[in-house]
């Protein structure tokens, strides 16, 4: 977006250039501006309320005039909002168009999307070492941060726990595998190691932290904000996860610069409408895809299939292919849902595989008379 250096200086120097005010959000905002409304970030939701960041503070403000229908559109923590100057209670009046939206699905059998933060330039991924790696949540957590429009980052934290350095390397190594073009980085907040590296990385923009209950994300932001804001819990020795300790997500202040969104543990994380997002954590399939005979193949026995020849070779390893598909049927499942389309070209891709295999029932009958 072009812009004079005078609106752009007036955007650095905004009060609320610290939670990532900029030209574009001072555009965007400035119909409403004229209208004499406050503009603000959404720093904390909570059943019907949230608390904003304003210029001079932080005011508690009602949403029921932009509560719609559409769970995907509700206030979420990240929205910047337009909201009444005064007024008691005070009122968010409109949010802002969101720039990213970091979407799961719900665990209801209704498929909802459930937003769990916006306006989000780093998605970190917390992996604690204190348990064995599962590389197929990982994937999981990178197709819904790829979808959101974030970038994301693995932080696999309590580095501290993995005395062995060439044992950290491997652990490293093998997310990085996990993970094609995604920095991967071994923190350990209790030594310090990797903080300086992560701070610098999230400087100046929105981080959200993403993680199951226990991965540490709360002694990680404790110590981005280096202060203890965030209660902290012991985990279980048994299986290495904890309780939940955050049960809302809270948007913060860095002491650097920028702002971080702290999340509750997610126990599951359901991908919602994420197809792009699958195919940006699959990247080398969709490459080698590309060298297959047919545009439609399936790679599962299709001749002259580069991916299964990938396969062959030693070059793919087999659990990505297996986690790639399954990722991929599941986000089929939640968009035919709400998508007739979608519907109707599963039914038929279910039609011809059970065409194929009654086919090779036959013939294998036939064989065997």
């Amino acid at each position: 977006m072009n812009s004079s250096p005078r609106s752009s200086s007036s955007a650095s120097s905004h009060p609320l250039a610290g939670y990532g005010w900029d030209e574009g959000w001072e555009a965007e905002f400035a119909p409403y501006a004229e209208q004499g409304l406050l503009p603000g970030r959404v720093v904390r939701v909570d059943r019907g309320q949230c608390d904003v960041v304003v210029a001079d503070g932080v005011l508690r403000a009602d949403t029921a005039f932009v509560t719609p229908h559409d769970p995907l559109r509700v206030v979420c923590t990240g929205d910047w909002v337009a909201v009444e100057p005064d007024g008691n209670p005070r009122y968010v009046r409109t949010c802002l168009p969101r720039r990213t939206a970091f979407v799961r699905s719900t665990s209801s059998k209704r498929s909802e999307g459930q937003i769990l933060a916006a306006n989000v330039d780093h998605a970190i991924v917390a992996v604690s070492l204190a348990a064995e790696l599962d590389l197929a949540r990982v994937e999981r957590f990178l197709a819904l941060a790829w979808e959101s429009g974030a970038q994301p980052l693995v932080v696999l934290t309590k580095a501290d726990l993995v005395p062995d350095p060439a044992t950290l390397a491997h652990l490293v190594q093998d997310v990085e595998t996990t993970a094609p073009g995604v920095p991967v980085l071994a923190v350990s907040a209790e030594q310090g190691q990797g903080l300086d590296v992560l701070a610098a990385t999230v400087l100046g923009g929105t981080a959200v932290l993403l993680g199951q209950s226990g991965a540490g994300k709360s002694t990680l932001a404790n110590a981005l904000l280096g202060t203890d804001v965030m209660d902290v819990q012991a985990i279980r020795d048994v299986d290495g996860k904890g309780r939940h300790t955050t049960t809302t997500r809270n948007l913060l202040a860095l002491p650097g610069g920028g702002v971080l969104i702290d999340t509750p543990g997610l126990r599951g994380v359901g991908l919602w409408d994420a197809g792009s997002g699958v195919d940006q954590t699959f990247a080398e399939i969709a490459e080698l895809a590309e060298g297959c005979r047919f545009h439609d193949c399936a790679h599962e026995s299709e001749p002259g299939c580069a991916v299964l020849a990938a396969i062959d070779s030693g070059a793919l390893r087999e659990r990505r292919l297996e986690s790639y598909r399954k990722l991929l049927r599941e986000n089929q499942r939640i968009v035919a849902k709400t998508d007739a389309r979608v519907r109707a070209e599963l039914r038929k891709e279910f039609k011809r595989r059970g065409a194929i295999g009654k086919a090779a029932m036959e013939a294998k009958r036939g064989g065997l008379r």
